[in-house]
């Protein structure tokens, strides 16, 4: 959030001056100053939405592709089936046309798709992906890749929702995702403090529940949260959790949630490869869609 300082300056009195009437090149001057200044104003906002460095290999960065580089996640087993569940996936560019038909026969009922990363990059395959789970009976959402270092978190949030993470009242349409894990382009935590990552995190919750009307789901790991927020639990009461652990339970969850709402349980899985559970009912899933 910008915001801007009045700035004060010294009154005085001065010995009275003739005023003079501005000669036709002092007013042209004078006209195409303003012109300029109005200009920049204009496209200051749009200035500031650019990454500050561009993402090199946006199609290498879906949800959960840092993990193995940097944690133990597990095996990938499938855990054993739960009454009070829901089985989905997600995807991104790098699994291409989706067979939404072959994942529905297999009992897959809601997906969540790559929408945007920083603000400069799109999915290509958004439209097949997210139209084509909807179309195929999923409850279906979008997610954001997060890069903190390159822009603001109210810029992020703003591109992710007029770039497909937006939500309508349709019953099928899940709240978008904050994607907030290991940096694929440098330092683990972006180069900045715990308390910065938890401000700019703060900022993009609060813009995108502005846009949107609903809280963002925020998809982290327990390391990375640990690492890079100093395990910080304020976010719990407004903000699902969905946690990556590959393996037969969802281990340890970050500080504040008791509990996760969604669980991606592996990143080998039959078809598109990640594959994630829904903590509670199919009811409870269109509830989560319906707000």
């Amino acid at each position: 959030m910008v915001t801007f300082r009045r700035r004060s300056g010294r009154t005085g009195r001065s010995s009275p001056t003739a005023l003079r009437a501005p000669t036709p090149l002092t007013a042209l001057s004078l006209l195409l100053a303003s012109l300029l200044s109005s200009l920049c104003l204009l496209l200051a906002p749009q200035a500031a939405a650019h990454d500050a460095k561009r993402p090199t290999h946006p199609e290498r960065d879906w949800i959960g592709s840092t993990l193995r580089d940097h944690e133990r996640p597990g095996p990938g087993t499938p855990p054993p089936p739960q009454l009070a569940s829901v089985e989905g996936v997600d995807v991104s560019s790098h699994n291409g046309s989706v067979p939404w038909s072959s994942l529905w026969n297999s009992g897959n009922r809601f997906a969540y798709v790559k929408a945007t990363e920083g603000t400069s990059y799109t999915n290509p395959s958004f439209a097949q992906q997210y139209n084509g789970s909807y179309d195929a009976g999923m409850i279906r959402g979008a997610y954001h890749f997060a890069l903190p270092d390159n822009s603001g978190g109210a810029a992020q949030a703003a591109y992710f929702a007029t770039h497909g993470g937006g939500w309508s009242q349709d019953g099928r349409t899940l709240p978008g995702v904050l994607d907030m894990e290991y940096n694929p382009y440098g330092p683990t935590c972006y180069g900045m403090s715990a308390s910065a990552l938890v401000r700019w995190i703060s900022d993009f919750f609060a813009t995108y529940q502005a846009r949107t009307g609903r809280d963002a789901v925020i998809y982290t790991s327990t390391g990375w949260w640990k690492q890079c927020t100093g395990n910080y639990g304020g976010f719990a009461a407004a903000h699902p959790l969905w946690v990556p652990r590959y393996g037969s339970s969802a281990g340890e969850l970050p500080a504040g949630w008791g509990y996760y709402t969604f669980w991606q349980y592996t990143d080998t899985g039959p078809t598109v490869g990640d594959h994630n559970r829904f903590n509670g009912a199919y009811s409870r899933l269109q509830a989560l869609a319906t707000g």
